[in-house]
């Protein structure tokens, strides 16, 4: 019999440890949990572990410092980080102390057992870059889906950029983070930034670091994320909502492989594979202008398409049963499928916001759910927009409606943000959460809304 990888995991919260054994049990993994690093310390004199998830703020020794008593043992055992505070300066320190990868809380149980999987893979034949069920389940196994899987597979030992394209909550994060573990140099630093999130002058920060004292409150020196990830992978999200001079500072990046930090006068060589994605249509900003045409051809490489799920119905049972099976671990819930009725309305509906509004979705029914079988006839907040019924494919004519009683999809999703925004007063945040689509994609749908007829939305 196969011996099942064993996981040690250290987090003062019995809570975080249950959660992460009750999930990675259902994807064959062994977990020992420990409540502090005195226990795993103690445990690991007479035991040996595959892997190490350790929090960093525990009482007593951080987990930092049983990091460094780890390697000061020689000991080589894969070891993830959790940290749960907002700047990435220990999870940086982790990395430089010999920590394989770190995750930032508030994280989902699957993305760390995914993590685990890679940390854990050994493939016999270095290029057997085969895509096991569990990594396919993410995305689909449609035709559209397998061609995205081969050219993954093609890349796997070119250190070779990547542009990505697909709508909000397509899947392109998770297309990026593939592309990285199926890699020849999976075990180097994989490392996410959202350009969206960024000012100018935090995206310069974090991406080149500082000198000390480059600015008031820089009192010692930072190395930047571009400078930890060298050896490895950095996605930039969003990368077309960058300033133009971003741009420019980013084009001098990727054509000398080299950044000096703010303040700084020396440069500092980097080896860095760049995967870029964007909602937004990149080769028309560029016609336009407000994207360069050199750091666009730069970063487009290699062009992967992540197609919309209304164009790959095909993948929506696969998906339906991966989050069931994902969410019903992790709430301890008897979940197992929907109904007949209720799966049929789920392939009619066109999933404006992908994959990421199909899994919230399933999220809240899970959440929900008292029995094996999910049926519409449940708590009315976990309904989504088609389990009225009355969602029908829009017509090739193009008429806001075909009547009173048949509106069309356009008209229903409007409909549905109205009913949020007001339930949110107004914010537009969480009614974006809600939806399972980003805020600039609300804000493009609120602004169409307000060109056709601005005095029926809210303002």
């Amino acid at each position: 019999m196969t011996k099942l990888p064993l996981i040690a995991f250290i987090d003062d919260d019995p809570r975080a440890s249950e959660l992460f054994s009750r999930y990675a049990q259902t994807e064959g993994l062994q977990v020992q949990g420990f409540q502090s690093v005195d226990a795993a310390q103690s445990w690991l004199e007479n035991n040996t572990a595959d892997l190490i998830i350790s929090d960093l703020k525990m009482p007593g020794m951080s987990g930092l410092e049983f990091l460094a008593w780890l390697r000061q043992r020689d000991s080589e055992v894969p070891f993830v980080l959790i940290t749960g505070y907002s700047t990435l300066d220990n999870a940086i320190d982790a990395l430089r102390l010999g920590a394989n990868d770190f995750i930032k809380k508030p994280y989902d149980p699957e993305e760390l057992v995914q993590l685990t999987h890679r940390l854990l893979r050994r493939d016999p034949d270095p290029h057997a870059h085969n895509f096991s069920e569990a990594e396919r389940s993410m995305l689909g196994n449609s035709p559209a889906i397998a061609g995205v899987y081969r050219v993954i597979d093609k890349i796997h030992d070119v250190r070779i950029n990547v542009m990505i394209e697909g709508e909000s909550g397509s899947g392109k994060e998770l297309a990026a983070r593939a592309i990285h573990d199926r890699s020849d140099f999976s075990d180097k630093p994989y490392i996410v930034i959202d350009c969206g999130a960024l000012t100018d002058t935090l995206l310069e920060n974090e991406l080149f670091g500082h000198e000390k004292g480059a600015y008031t409150g820089a009192s010692s020196t930072k190395p930047g994320l571009l400078e930890v990830a060298s050896g490895g992978t950095v996605f930039l999200d969003e990368i077309g909502n960058i300033s133009d001079a971003m741009q420019v500072k980013l084009l001098r990046v990727i054509q000398e492989q080299q950044i000096t930090r703010v303040g700084g006068v020396t440069p500092i060589k980097i080896d860095v594979r760049f995967i870029v994605a964007s909602n937004r249509d990149l080769a028309q900003m560029v016609t336009e202008g407000s994207f360069r045409h050199d750091l666009y051809h730069r970063l487009h490489v290699v062009r992967l398409r992540i197609p919309p799920l209304r164009e790959r119905k095909e993948d929506i049972p696969i998906l339906v049963n991966h989050f069931i099976r994902h969410f019903a671990a992790r709430y301890n819930r008897p979940a197992e499928r929907f109904n007949a009725d209720c799966m049929a309305r789920i392939l009619e509906y066109t999933w404006p916001g992908n994959i990421r509004e199909l899994k919230n979705m399933i999220k809240r029914a899970v959440a929900l759910s008292s029995e094996a079988e999910i049926r519409l006839d449940q708590e009315a907040e976990a309904t989504p927009p088609w389990a009225s019924g009355l969602i029908r494919p829009q017509s090739s004519g193009g008429a806001e409606a075909i009547d009173a009683d048949h509106p069309t999809l356009d008209v229903l999703e409007r409909r549905y943000i109205e009913k949020l925004l007001k339930e949110y007063d107004g914010n537009r945040e969480k009614t974006a959460q809600t939806l399972g689509i980003n805020k600039s994609t609300l804000w493009r749908k609120m602004q169409s809304y307000e060109q056709s007829a601005s005095e029926d939305f809210p303002a």
